[in-house]
């Protein structure tokens, strides 16, 4: 399936082509007067500061990197550094799964678009989905079936013989630019097509990752309805690979610019899976020398009560107040308005897992990263990731312990968040 939506990306400038005017246009929007002055012109006109749903900001500082208390396994993989991070825009909850399914109705409705034929021709000369015919399509008609049955099981697979969406036909098609690739020096010159990056992905998380997670363990009922029952819809969604997390936060960028663009807006920035970095910072919500997101050092409060969603003692799983996940919006915040940034779901950062990556990293914004290709060596294919879960022991909740898995490999009780990198809401100089 080929996504349809037209991204132009350019390293140093977009140039409209369509009703150009070299001489610009003024603040008010009329043509800049040809007086041989400076007079300034915008890159693009209508821009509105858009606050996304659902997010908070995460104000720039500065803060220690690394364990706030003894590194108990004396491994070296988080030495304590001194770090700064710019501000960005993150998710306030895990994203759910009613919030998951939204792009993976989007992608399901694309392709079965395109099998019927709901296609447009844009001014551009590109093709483009009919929106208007793809979102009244009438699935249980039998005539609508025949034409998408390339997406239903075939009929050794089915059920009963009931005709439903092969999961595995629901293939998000990806196309990013490598920057870090295209910046290094000896790149100068390369064609620009040598960093773009094609590539196909499932979309639909794996279900069946509740029951391969635990040996010799019932755990059937969640692979079966996590996911597909209305019950957890608010819950954190998990059974994604790291990529399959990138490809959601590429088309949510995809969703919202072409919202823009057909209201002639500036897009914006692209969302994105935070750092490691940006990760913890958040996490520990202005309190640099704290343990966990409430500060500490317990994981209850005065009262007895705990504080997030994991296996406390030996293995009392329901005494926090779930067995397996809890609503994405469970427990207290931290100073930053964000929830469960311990326990309920660990969380996939962007950041490659290096165990001494924290001693060249730069102090400025520290980031690793590796487009790990299929072909590369799965050491190179960890990915961090951060928080701890609802079967993890109080030790993986802390802001700085850091952990990994394989980008291409799925688990019940690891989930992301979202961040974007927006101004903050500002003043007009003057003013």
């Amino acid at each position: 399936m080929k996504n349809h939506s037209l991204v132009i990306i350019a390293v140093s400038a977009i140039i409209s082509l369509s009703g150009c005017n070299l001489l610009g246009k003024n603040k008010k929007g009329s043509a800049l007067p040809n007086d041989g002055q400076l007079h300034g012109v915008a890159p693009a006109k209508g821009w509105i500061l858009p606050k996304p749903p659902g997010m908070v900001y995460i104000p720039p500082g500065t803060f220690h990197m690394g364990p706030s208390d003894e590194d108990i396994n004396f491994a070296y993989t988080a030495r304590n550094k001194q770090v700064s991070i710019s501000g960005f825009w993150m998710d306030a909850t895990e994203i759910t799964n009613n919030e998951y399914r939204q792009f993976t109705n989007w992608v399901t409705d694309s392709i079965a678009a395109k099998q019927m034929g709901f296609i447009k021709q844009g001014t551009d000369g590109n093709e483009y989905i009919d929106w208007k015919k793809a979102q009244a399509i009438k699935w249980n008609d039998k005539a609508t079936l025949e034409k998408i049955d390339a997406m239903i099981f075939t009929p050794d697979n089915r059920i009963f013989n009931k005709k439903e969406i092969d999961p595995s036909k629901i293939v998000y098609h990806s196309e990013t630019f490598d920057y870090k690739e295209a910046a290094k020096r000896e790149n100068a010159g390369v064609q620009r097509s040598k960093f773009i990056v094609k590539k196909d992905i499932m979309a639909y998380p794996d279900s069946l990752c509740w029951v391969r997670d635990f040996a010799y363990s019932y755990n059937e009922p969640m692979a079966k309805k996590y996911y597909s029952h209305p019950a957890f819809g608010n819950y954190p969604v998990v059974g994604v690979t790291w990529k399959q997390a990138t490809a959601f936060c590429e088309w949510r960028t995809h969703y919202l610019n072409s919202f823009l663009d057909s209201k002639k807006r500036a897009t914006e920035s692209d969302f994105r899976l935070p750092t490691e970095a940006q990760w913890e910072y958040a996490a520990r919500g202005g309190r640099s020398q704290s343990p966990y997101p409430w500060g500490g050092p317990y994981l209850r409060n005065k009262k007895g009560c705990l504080l997030a969603n994991f296996k406390p003692g030996r293995g009392n799983y329901p005494e926090d107040g779930g067995f397996y996940t809890v609503r994405a919006d469970a427990y207290w915040p931290n100073d930053f308005g964000l929830y469960n940034m311990a326990g309920n779901v660990a969380e996939w950062t962007s950041s490659l897992y290096y165990e001494g990556g924290y001693s060249f990293q730069h102090d400025m914004n520290p980031d690793i990263r590796w487009n790990a290709k299929d072909t590369d060596v799965p050491r190179m294919k960890r990915k961090v990731i951060r928080g701890g879960s609802w079967k993890d022991v109080g030790y993986f909740l802390q802001t700085s312990t850091r952990n990994y898995e394989y980008q291409d490999t799925s688990k019940s009780y690891i989930g992301f968040r979202c961040v974007i990198d927006l101004p903050p809401a500002m003043k007009k100089r003057g003013n």
